[in-house]
């Protein structure tokens, strides 16, 4: 079994760089882009979203005005390896609920109950917690007590119960990192490295995956719901 540990505060800076590397090696999973590591753009993402995630981790301090929680799962016969994480963030105006963040765990530690018994740790902490997730991973998520209740973006919105909460959600607003001078020479460097049309072209195909993710988890609900099922949205929503 995993070792937990449950961070309100700053974690050790080993842990949170073994953190961001689980994120930049599991980016198609964990992102609502999905973007394939054969897409020209998958390190600009990379980069943006692992960026996303340092920031959520330095907001552990409580100096940028949002509620972080982080479960850190270890492995038992080295507890310096970081095998999982979860990162989730508790609603305002509701101490029951949370909604889930970012999820990974280790490819070598997949299959041996790593994410469940995060998720465990989570839900016991706050019982009326949701999440997104691929259409693919719906089964996966039902099995531990979540349920389809709508859709958000590309993904399908899942609750322990059968509603979303009321709470207030403080997100980062991460549309920054995307207009950062970070993110625009790596973009600089890609379309030096292949050139205009090849670019164009990866935004192109970017832009059809989501228009694709997003149809099939709007279809996926509506065969779920019902064909009059109207897209959930979730909780309210606080950019910070």
């Amino acid at each position: 079994m995993p070792l937990i540990s449950h961070f309100k505060t700053p974690c050790p800076e080993p842990v949170n760089s073994q953190i961001l590397q689980l994120v930049v090696d599991n980016l198609t999973d964990i992102s609502m882009v999905a973007i394939a590591p054969s897409n020209l753009l998958y390190n600009l993402y990379q980069y943006a979203i692992g960026y996303e995630v340092h920031l959520y981790l330095e907001a552990l301090n409580g100096t940028k005005g949002i509620d972080v929680e982080l479960i850190v799962a270890t492995d038992p016969d080295d507890p310096d390896s970081v095998i999982g994480f979860l990162l989730y963030l508790p609603l305002k105006d509701d101490p029951d609920a949370c909604a889930v963040a970012y999820l990974a765990v280790h490819a070598s530690h997949r299959r041996q109950g790593v994410a469940r018994r995060m998720l465990r740790e989570m839900v016991a902490r706050y019982p009326h917690a949701e999440l997104t997730c691929a259409v693919a991973k719906v089964p996966y998520f039902e099995s531990m007590g979540f349920q389809v209740v709508g859709v958000r973006e590309t993904q399908v919105l899942m609750n322990t119960r059968d509603h979303g909460s009321d709470g207030l959600r403080a997100l980062l607003d991460v549309a920054p990192i995307y207009s950062s001078l970070e993110v625009r020479q790596i973009h600089a460097y890609l379309l030096q490295k292949h050139g205009k049309r090849a670019m164009q072209d990866a935004e192109k195909q970017r832009d059809r995956h989501l228009d694709q993710l997003t149809r099939k988890a709007r279809e996926f609900v509506r065969g779920r719901l019902g064909e009059d099922a109207v897209p959930a949205s979730g909780p309210r929503l606080r950019l910070v």
